[in-house]
């Protein structure tokens, strides 16, 4: 049961798209991607866990196959898609799981743990923020919308979607050249490319402050619960630079912190090491991990 199985499930008009493996006796442990891939960034991830785990990996609204309204019959923003990744989970009867949070899948995530905090069994961050810790500098030109809302502050995000920014900047910075293979990039570099993707995208980084507004209830929730966490962080991450990680000690101080040798992308060249370190952590926190 290693071997991934690709299906759809309607969460309220939203055909969601997911890759599941492993036997569902096994814990649940739920994938959330970031900007701006999908579930196929975890295709290497999955082999590697399914022994142990059962693996669920949705593509959120606007992202990868999962098929949802245009703009204007959806509001692309992040209590959105929370709200269909919540209807996922319950249209699978995932009562109980661990959560895989990257990127903006973080935010999606921590929501769900906020809303259901006893669904959550102890969680993973991969270059996934919840704190204003590590922000690096090449944030001007988002928080520049977020502050004025503009068209012309819109436009001025466009180039974060670009093909080069894509490949060059998000893929390959920090990371192995030799062991960067392009399929991740030139997949998400042709969705990127579809009718509308763009507009919804920019639409996201519009709402991507209402994240930042919401790090304090992120943080009280884990001070509140207390739920296992397992930093594992591309240290080379141009964006979410380690002090993201290292800040979740300040709420969570039996969290475990990894910094690879690796970009944003750690997956891309580091899948085995990652999987490695979240077999350990769960085998160690979680009840029948190891079974």
């Amino acid at each position: 049961m290693t071997q991934p199985s690709y299906r759809t499930v309607d969460v309220d008009g939203v055909e969601v798209f997911y890759r599941e493996a492993g036997s569902r006796s096994k814990p649940t442990l739920l994938l959330l991607h970031g900007f701006p891939t999908s579930s196929h960034m975890f295709r290497d991830l999955i082999p590697l866990l399914a022994d142990r785990f059962h693996l669920v990996a949705p593509d959120l609204p606007g992202f990868g196959q999962t098929k949802a309204p245009p703009r204007g019959g959806f509001d692309y923003t992040f209590d959105r898609l929370a709200d269909v990744i919540e209807g996922f989970v319950e249209a699978l009867s995932l009562e109980r799981y661990a959560l895989y949070i990257f990127d903006y899948g973080a935010p999606v995530g921590l929501r769900l743990a906020m809303r259901h905090p006893e669904r959550v069994s102890a969680i993973v961050s991969q270059n996934g923020n919840a704190y204003l810790d590590g922000f690096s500098d090449e944030w001007g030109a988002w928080q520049a919308y977020w502050r004025e809302p503009s068209e012309a502050n819109r436009e001025a995000c466009r180039p974060s979607l670009s093909p080069g920014t894509i490949r060059d900047w998000q893929y390959g910075t920090g990371s192995k050249p030799e062991r960067l293979s392009p399929d991740g990039y030139e997949l998400d570099i042709a969705y990127m490319a579809r009718p509308g993707a763009e507009e919804i995208q920019l639409d996201l980084i519009g709402d991507y402050k209402s994240n930042v507004a919401l790090y304090p209830d992120f943080q009280r929730y884990f001070r509140d619960h207390q739920p296992p966490l397992l930093a594992v962080w591309g240290r080379h991450d141009p964006a979410f630079l380690p002090a993201g990680a290292e800040a979740y000690r300040r709420d969570l101080p039996d969290a475990e912190i990894h910094l690879l040798d690796a970009g944003h992308f750690a997956l891309e060249t580091d899948a085995g090491e990652i999987a490695r370190l979240i077999r350990d952590f769960l085998d160690r926190r979680l009840p029948n991990a190891s079974a």
